[in-house]
């Protein structure tokens, strides 16, 4: 019992450390970068019927649905089509958020 007590301050200053790091992460995280390593094979291409990057008609009628119903659906796949996470397994939410809001930027 006395390891885990004395432990347990180190495990806290972990998990405090550890969010520093993400969110310091997720500030500087490129999404762009993202798009280009992931999405654009489907997204940059129209594969699998996939809404292209710039196509200002298609982009719209997802932004009808609302932003965080385009990050749902990245994170959980679409339709049988669109995988899980799209195909950015090691992507965090925060980091799929900023791909999908990247991809609405591009596409004005």
């Amino acid at each position: 019992m006395k390891t885990i007590r004395k432990s347990w301050p180190i495990g806290i200053l972990t998990l405090l450390l550890s969010s520093t790091v993400f969110a310091a992460e997720s500030e500087n995280y490129d999404a762009a970068a993202g798009y280009q390593a992931t999405c654009f094979a489907c997204h940059g291409t129209g594969q699998a019927h996939a809404p292209e990057i710039g196509d200002v008609i298609e982009w719209e009628i997802r932004s009808e649905k609302g932003f965080d119903t385009l990050v749902q659906n990245t994170i959980n796949g679409l339709n049988g089509i669109m995988p899980p996470r799209g195909l950015c397994a090691d992507c965090t939410d925060n980091q799929l958020r900023a791909i999908v809001e990247y991809m609405l930027e591009e596409s004005k």
